[in-house]
């Protein structure tokens, strides 16, 4: 039997890490799931440095640590983006929008066969579409 592997998106990465509400089946799987299933994006480092150097966060730690501390927090692996993700995220099925924090995402799962828990719609839309496996949360 094949055991279910997830990659948290870096909305669901700040929700969990600041004890925000998700949906009752993600949170559900975070609890239940053992910690060697669940990774996040070095990609998503660099999207919380952004949030933070635009205002759009705030947080009381230097963007990497409190990546690591989420991480940690979770139980989740950090999954590098390799060069071959960079360049499978140019060439993902359409239709899909061109936020490339999203497609460097969906590629990341898709190369590790991971299933991407979040609440972006367009990802959920991307998924509904066949593209590559979401959890709403």
């Amino acid at each position: 039997m094949k055991i279910e592997r997830y990659l948290l998106d870096t909305c669901t990465l700040i929700y969990v890490a600041h004890d925000e509400p998700i949906s009752a089946d993600a949170a559900t799987l975070l609890r239940e799931i053992p910690p060697d299933v669940v990774f996040v994006s070095a990609f998503s480092a660099w999207e919380i440095g952004l949030l933070v150097s635009k205002g759009r966060m705030n947080i009381t730690h230097p963007p990497f640590r409190w990546f690591e501390e989420a991480a940690r927090k979770m139980s989740a692996s950090v999954i590098g983006a390799t060069p071959e993700i960079l360049v499978a995220s140019s060439f993902l099925p359409q239709p899909l929008h061109a936020d490339p924090a999203d497609r460097i995402l969906i590629a990341t799962a898709r190369e590790h066969d991971l299933t991407i828990i979040t609440r972006d719609r367009a990802i959920l839309a991307y998924g509904a579409a066949g593209h590559v496996k979401v959890l709403a949360c």
